[in-house]
């Protein structure tokens, strides 16, 4: 790494810059369309409910990269894993570690939870994220399909 990086956990007064993380996370991965989010649903999900959790990575003062993360369950295990929902580290501060900086983080909060695990998922087409996390001996979860419900079809089955 270039630079000292420091960590800091986001607070309230921090919801503009979350959700400027989330579109810029999104414009990269091509899906800015998608990004309905805006500060009092963030503020409401991450603060209010503490739904998730959000750490920066900080280099100069300056917050260049963040994850957001929330707590999942494994049965098989018997105790909670985290699930990271989303890695960014601005294109400026790329390739200087900060990312692999940001998951060790992360893995020291999951070994200190007494967690069983950290996962996430990762698009198929992001070559260089797979090659990066499979450098840190990450493992493809192959034989499982994600399956969602969301929006009209939710509701629907809500019903």
């Amino acid at each position: 790494m270039e630079k000292e990086l420091a960590f800091r956990y986001a607070e309230r007064k921090d919801t503009r810059l979350i959700l400027q993380f989330i579109k810029e996370l999104a414009d990269y991965e091509k899906m800015l369309h998608e990004v309905i989010a805006d500060e009092s649903t963030l503020e409401e999900w991450i603060f209010d409910k503490q739904k998730a959790e959000v750490i920066f990575a900080i280099v100069d003062g300056k917050e260049i990269g963040f994850a957001l993360f929330f707590h999942n369950f494994s049965t098989f295990l018997g105790r909670a894993g985290i699930y990271l929902e989303d890695l960014y580290v601005k294109q400026d501060y790329r390739g200087n570690g900060y990312g692999k900086a940001i998951l060790k983080k992360l893995a020291s909060i999951a070994v200190e939870r007494k967690c069983g695990r950290l996962e996430w998922w990762c698009l198929d087409w992001n070559r260089p994220s797979i090659d990066f996390y499979l450098s840190l001996g990450a493992e493809p979860m192959s034989d499982w399909t994600v399956y969602r419900i969301a929006g009209d079809t939710l509701t629907k089955l809500a019903e």
